[in-house]
């Protein structure tokens, strides 16, 4: 009797604990934030529109109440070099890549450099107008691609410093992107409809008008006295071998332990590089990593009622999934349904562990992290639970050491 009895109160006690747990939601007002009143208020046509934004509601977690690890001084970190703003353009994909390859430039050779994001992306670019015209125009051309987009342009074009090229114009605060895309668009377009497809004047036109909002990229760089181009600046100084790198994803609908497509419109040239592990050891290789001094530049979901840009938080809400249920077959129904989509690249630089659970220290280009302003010690970082990163973030780039255990597994 006294057993039946001690199951009922633990049983109670166990529901009790449950109920406590459950988080709630709120319907919160539209509230201007950093990219309304700095970013846009600093480009010329959006000041001119004078536009009264939209006022509606979004659905959020209600965070009240809730103990959030949000003091940056209690993450273990890597180094990394300050946040920058990718301004009103889609170029996370570079932003959050490049930032996580200065982090592996110091930890490979200690060298503090910055890089130019915008050479990056200038590249990319007429990359991607030389594939819509082989492909006759099916190529998406887009502002966005994905982390393993760096490696392939350093590979043929290298890099160079940030003060070495900007890809702003004189007086330029923010970078903008809005009418150099629209151009470039419609200029493509129109050689679709035009089926005129000579591919060295298309790449001509697109990069004279590249040059005209972005400058030109430099075809030399002088460091530390010494001229080289940025092939040799990649080889010789910075000293990244490209093929030390690896993209990692998680998905049910592929085989595991195959290099697979990332089938999501900003893989534009379907790579199918990405290494496919089960997901308890996709999340082992970010906890290991993480704890060995490495960081992870991540890629994924940031529209969830548990990411709120103003509390600098992620996390996945009860009334979505609990927790202790998140697992492969939730993860995959989410991408499948497309309720996670491949919206934005960031980088993890620093953990913190409360009530055995890892939080992220995740540094950001976007304006949502900006909120809390200049002044505070987390300008530029979001705070991210395990479980959101396990539910919401489809893929990172590591270092191919953090990945020696899970390579021979792989089929050749």
């Amino acid at each position: 009797m006294k057993k039946f009895v001690l199951t009922i109160a633990l049983f109670t006690a166990a529901t009790a604990l449950f109920a406590q747990n459950k988080d709630k939601a709120v319907f919160k007002d539209y509230q201007p934030g950093y990219y309304q009143n700095y970013i846009l208020k600093g480009i010329d046509e959006y000041q001119q529109k004078q536009e009264t934004p939209k006022i509606e509601k979004k659905y959020k977690i209600d965070l009240s109440g809730m103990d959030l690890p949000t003091n940056i001084d209690l993450y273990t970190k890597q180094w990394y070099n300050e946040p920058v703003s990718q301004g009103n353009t889609g170029t996370c994909w570079c932003f959050s890549t490049t930032s996580y390859f200065e982090s592996e430039i110091y930890r490979l050779s200690k060298q503090k450099v910055k890089l130019s994001e915008i050479y990056t992306v200038y590249w990319e670019y007429v990359e991607k107008a030389r594939s819509f015209v082989k492909t006759r125009g099916v190529t998406a051309f887009s502002e966005g691609s994905e982390s393993n987009a760096v490696t392939r342009i350093w590979s043929t074009y290298g890099i160079v410093p940030e003060d070495a090229y900007t890809g702003l114009l004189s007086g330029q605060v923010y970078h903008n992107h809005a009418k150099l895309y629209e151009e470039m668009n419609s200029y493509l377009q129109s050689i679709k409809t035009s089926n005129a497809w000579n591919e060295d004047v298309v790449l001509a036109t697109i990069r004279s008008i590249l040059n005209s909002y972005l400058g030109t990229p430099p075809t030399k760089v002088t460091v530390n006295g010494k001229e080289m181009t940025p092939q040799e600046y990649l080889n010789n100084v910075l000293k990244l071998n490209l093929n030390d790198y690896v993209d990692v994803t998680s998905l049910l609908e592929k085989p595991y332990f195959e290099q697979v497509e990332y089938k999501v419109p900003d893989n534009w040239w379907h790579s199918a590089e990405y290494y496919n592990l089960p997901l308890d050891d996709y999340m082992k290789v970010i906890k290991n990593a993480i704890r060995k001094g490495y960081t992870i530049g991540i890629g994924g979901d940031v529209s969830e009622a548990g990411f709120d840009p103003f509390a600098q938080v992620a996390l996945i809400p009860s009334f979505d999934i609990p927790s202790d249920y998140i697992d492969e077959y939730a993860r995959q129904f989410r991408f499948t349904n497309q309720t996670t989509t491949d919206d934005h690249g960031l980088h993890i630089v620093g953990y913190y562990e409360k009530d055995g659970k890892d939080w992220y220290l995740v540094k950001d280009s976007g304006s949502g992290s900006r909120n809390v302003g200049k002044q505070s010690k987390s300008f530029g970082f979001y705070f991210f639970r395990e479980d959101y990163v396990k539910l919401k973030i489809m893929d990172f780039i590591i270092h191919k050491d953090m990945l020696k255990d899970y390579l021979p597994k792989f089929k050749k």
